[in-house]
């Protein structure tokens, strides 16, 4: 079948690391077609369908560098591929949600989008723990500057960051001084504009910022360990953190196989979730990664998985 992948410019892909690129490769090695568009491209006008402009027909190479070829240009109906894999990097901003609309009439005129359109909306990535406090470090979302410094009087050591964020962009860290506390409330809720989460300073963290992936509402075996380097306090990859593999702890399983069947019943074929030592902090639903790394360290081939669970789905 045609899998058409709604995705960021695919001359950005780092195919080394690129859990989208894992996936078309995977697809493409089992015979299915590879189609990609941006979600700029989605348009749909009175008496018609939902259609992706300049989707473009890809055949890999098998080179890491020229990895693909463009072998047709075309407008095509998202109710006319096999499935649609919405796989569009954040920030969770006003269009990402207008994309999301957009899929979700496509899915009234028949296609199938994973992750499903709604359950995006519904699980903001910082946001969706919030239904799970039994799993999760003490945390407060406001807006109200004075709330922040009181949780921050409470805890002593605490982590700041946006609710839109990625890749560990704008995340602070305030110890027990309270230094620089006030500047870095201003900058991130902007003078009461802007929501902000702040959590307890987790000091698992050295250990690692785990990505435990739920590939149809069941665990892959294997996290990846992100763990920061030198002073940062950051484990994403994207600020320098190393991966590590590890085999799921106790903890990570419970909480994965508790969150499994209620995230995937909601449309939900591919989540991260990322774990500070017994601590959930985050529910990553647009474009979980991590593929590659856990696949090359361990021999779990985790595109593998992935696509099993997406033709399962299919056929379901």
């Amino acid at each position: 079948m045609d899998l058409l992948f709604v995705a960021d410019p695919i001359e950005t892909f780092k195919t080394y690391k690129d859990s989208t690129f894992a996936m078309m490769r995977e697809a493409a090695r089992r015979g299915h077609g590879i189609l990609a568009c941006e979600p700029r491209d989605l348009v749909w006008q009175h008496g018609g369908r939902v259609v992706a402009r300049n989707t473009r027909t890809l055949a890999l190479t098998g080179d890491a560098e020229a990895w693909y070829l463009v072998t047709e240009t075309d407008t095509v109906a998202l109710a006319d591929v096999g499935a649609v894999l919405m796989r569009k990097d954040p920030p969770f901003d006003a269009e990402y949600v207008y994309a999301t609309h957009l899929l979700q009439q496509a899915e009234r005129e028949g296609a199938r989008v994973f992750n499903r359109p709604q359950a995006l909306r519904d699980h903001p990535e910082k946001l969706a723990i919030l239904e799970f406090p039994q799993y999760t470090a003490p945390t407060l979302v406001t807006r109200d500057a004075q709330a922040i410094r009181e949780f921050h009087a409470e805890h002593g050591d605490i982590i700041l960051k946006p609710l839109d964020g990625m890749g560990g962009m704008g995340i602070f860290r305030v110890g027990p001084d309270g230094l620089n506390l006030g500047s870095i409330i201003e900058t991130l809720n902007r003078e009461g504009a802007q929501t902000v989460m702040v959590q307890r300073y987790l000091p698992a963290i050295v250990d690692g910022d785990k990505r435990v992936l739920l590939i149809g509402g069941v665990p892959v075996p294997y996290c990846l360990a992100r763990i920061p380097q030198g002073s940062e306090i950051r484990g994403n990859l994207a600020a320098g953190g190393k991966g590590v593999a590890r085999p799921l702890s106790p903890r990570d399983r419970e909480i994965a196989e508790a969150l499994g069947p209620i995230l995937v019943a909601r449309g939900l074929l591919l989540v991260g979730l990322d774990v500070i030592g017994d601590s959930l902090t985050e529910i990553n639903v647009t474009s979980p990664t991590c593929f590659q790394e856990i696949t090359d360290q361990t021999g779990c081939d985790v595109a593998a998985l992935y696509v099993d669970a997406l033709e399962a789905a299919l056929r379901a």
